[in-house]
């Protein structure tokens, strides 16, 4: 099989965040192959398998994230697989989700994501940021 372009698995990399930043739950699930992985590494959830647990995770995000943007700074690519790195800018309103409970204010946190492809679309995602960082920026 022939790898992916970057053009290719850049459109789903970015449509991906479109959806998030958008907090439309069925483009964002749109966006990964029927048996997905996603993990933040060190969150409350721990990996979660299959698009219902990836659902579950988006309904609890999408209230306590808004204005969620992301500023890209860099990004490595592979045969199937893509490194983001990215500046998260939004106003967290419940920190639940990123267990820091009763916490919130605008956070401006480094997000590094692991987006590894199939078929043109997300198989494994994981994302690594700064919790401390985070709590730092919230009150």
């Amino acid at each position: 099989m022939a790898a992916m372009t970057r053009e290719t698995m850049d459109k789903i990399v970015n449509d991906h965040f479109m959806y998030e930043t958008a907090a439309n739950l069925e483009g964002v699930l749109g966006t990964y192959t029927n048996d997905p992985e996603h993990q933040v590494v060190g969150g409350p959830d721990g990996p979660l398998r299959g698009k219902p647990a990836i659902r579950r995770f988006y309904e609890k995000l999408f209230p306590a994230l808004k204005g969620e943007r992301a500023e890209p700074v860099m990004r490595l690519y592979g045969d199937d697989f893509i490194v983001d790195e990215s500046i998260l800018i939004g106003r967290v309103v419940d920190g639940r989700p990123f267990n820091l409970p009763g916490k919130s204010g605008d956070a401006h946190v480094r997000l590094l994501h692991v987006f590894q492809l199939r078929d043109g679309l997300i198989a494994k995602e994981r994302v690594f940021f700064d919790f401390a960082e985070m709590s730092r920026q919230l009150r």
